[in-house]
């Protein structure tokens, strides 16, 4: 998968700069695609692109869809750009902050100008041939849009809660909410049909620019998803109330005595022949779309493919669960013959047994190493670097569930032992900031991929993690003010990543012509 080492960011597209109190696809995307290239890094790794839930903390692990794109991403100048916003509408914006999402005051602003650009699409025709391409080609597009449509009718409701007929999905019902609702499904097409437009704009530019793509694909799907409301008999449903019978999590272990109880929806791996050959349908589509989209993907809880952790419904923790096993080596051999070689990245994190490892390695994907977790006192961690066993990894200062680099070094909770470790281990100079000390060690290492949160780059604290695991309110906010995105900055990181070999090759060429 990597013929050469390399490096990249970590940064979510709503993190991105931008004054309309999200970052989206337009030129601020562009931009950091330039600082990227211009620092000598040749990826870019970012969240799920999905649809997210205000009842669910916007969480973009927890998406109503795995489709479709999630429309707080779509850029307002380049809805001015194709004609369909007048300019002077975003002088109309509200004063967002720049440093924090704030979900509840761009999300009515957002919808106020998509709606006002969907007016100008239905009176102007200019693009509608590429619109009816988009639908035609797009499967999943009609269930995604009456979903939507309906949770709008139901006030939120989540779609086990609706009326039975449409909970059944019974022909009938779904006949006369399409002509109930067809404006509403118009409108939802309309906004996944630009927010794919602008993907594949900013898709070919970071491609011209040398910048690979990695998304970033959940196992599981929120209960109260279009997928889940369209095809029931996927998962582990009851038959009566359609919620689920168990749910996805992981085991009691160090960090949780309780374990942690997520709440997906389980897929019903062991349903018989034809619902597992409906499974592999539906994750060879899931995967082709996603292909479309990235270069590379890290599939999120790698582990539950060779098995996953089932909890009871009824159950307020994870601790009554039960191993089953999943899917395994064969259902993902039959994924590579239809779609040839998988570019995935497994996230191998948390309990890890030897099947897991074997799996991984079998499909040769690489697994994910995490310096965070490298300094305890066991001398065999497998996230030391020099523990590496061969360089098919990525590894991470970080990933967007760990508190900062900085914030990590100063937390209470954090093992004076272990820092004193790592100090030693960077053999780190009285004064060098303690973030370019796990920048440098991941660059360091064997590793084929480095990548680095934007947040341990700048060396920001613990006020600017992405997420705390285990909390439902409050993440997902953090966003960086463009001028924190200096020109020294890159500069250095491009030094660095010179250093250790991890520049691109034409880039390597450059440099010894110079």
């Amino acid at each position: 998968m990597f013929s050469a080492r390399g490096s990249g960011i970590l940064l979510h597209l709503s993190s991105l700069p931008s004054r309309f109190g999200i970052g989206d696809l337009g030129p601020a995307a562009n931009t950091f695609v330039d600082l990227l290239a211009e620092a000598g890094q040749q990826y870019w790794q970012f969240l799920p692109l999905c649809p997210t839930s205000r009842e669910l903390d916007n969480s973009p692990y927890m998406g109503l869809s795995a489709f479709a794109g999630n429309p707080l991403l779509i850029s307002p100048e380049c809805l001015v750009e194709d004609g369909l916003l007048p300019y002077d509408l975003l002088h109309e914006a509200p004063q967002f902050s720049e440093y924090l999402v704030a979900f509840d005051e761009v999300l009515p602003w957002k919808e106020e100008i998509l709606a006002a650009a969907f007016a100008h699409f239905t009176a102007d025709h200019s693009l509608r041939g590429e619109y009816e391409r988009f639908i035609a080609a797009e499967s999943w597009l009609d269930d995604y849009a009456l979903f939507v449509a309906l949770h709008e009718e139901q006030h939120g409701l989540p779609w086990y809660s609706w009326p039975s007929e449409l909970v059944r999905r019974l022909s009938g019902a779904l006949a006369a909410a399409r002509q109930r609702l067809a404006e509403r499904l118009d409108y939802h097409r309309f906004v996944q049909f630009i927010f794919f437009r602008q993907w594949g704009r900013l898709r070919r530019y970071a491609q011209e620019r040398g910048v690979r793509l990695i998304g970033d694909l959940p196992i599981y799907l929120a209960p109260d998803s279009a997928e889940v409301w369209a095809r029931p008999q996927l998962f582990l449903l009851d038959d009566e109330t359609m919620r689920p019978t168990y749910v996805a999590g992981v085991p009691p272990d160090y960090f949780s005595d309780r374990g942690q109880r997520w709440g997906n929806p389980l897929f019903r791996w062991d349903g018989g022949s034809e619902v597992r050959a409906d499974l592999e349908q539906w994750w060879e589509q899931r995967l082709r779309h996603q292909f479309r989209l990235t270069d590379l993907v890290r599939i999120d809880h790698f582990r539950g493919f060779e098995s996953y952790w089932r909890v009871p419904a009824s159950e307020p923790d994870a601790v009554r669960g039960e191993w089953v096993k999943g899917p395994g080596l064969d259902f993902f051999r039959r994924l590579e013959k239809a779609l040839g070689p998988l570019p995935i990245i497994a996230e191998d994190l948390g309990l890890i047994t030897p099947a897991v490892e074997e799996l991984r390695d079998a499909l040769g994907f690489p697994g994910m190493k995490v310096l965070q977790f490298a300094f305890d006192s066991d001398e065999q961690n497998s996230y030391l670097p020099h523990n590496y066993v061969d360089r098919n990894c990525v590894v991470y200062t970080g990933t967007h569930d760990n508190d900062t680099a900085v914030g990590w070094y100063f937390s209470d909770r954090s093992e004076p032992a272990a820092k004193e470790r790592l100090l030693r281990y960077a053999r780190s100079r009285e004064g060098s900031p303690i973030h370019w000390d796990f920048v440098r060690i991941a660059l360091a290492s064997v590793a084929a991929l480095a990548i680095i949160p934007l947040q341990d780059l700048l060396g920001f604290g613990s006020d600017c993690r992405m997420n705390i695991p285990g909390t439902d309110r409050g993440n997902w906010r953090w966003r960086v003010a463009p001028r924190f995105l200096a020109a020294e900055l890159m500069a250095r990181l491009r030094n660095e990543t010179e250093f250790y070999n991890r520049l691109p090759r034409k880039d390597q060429a450059t440099t010894e012509e110079e």
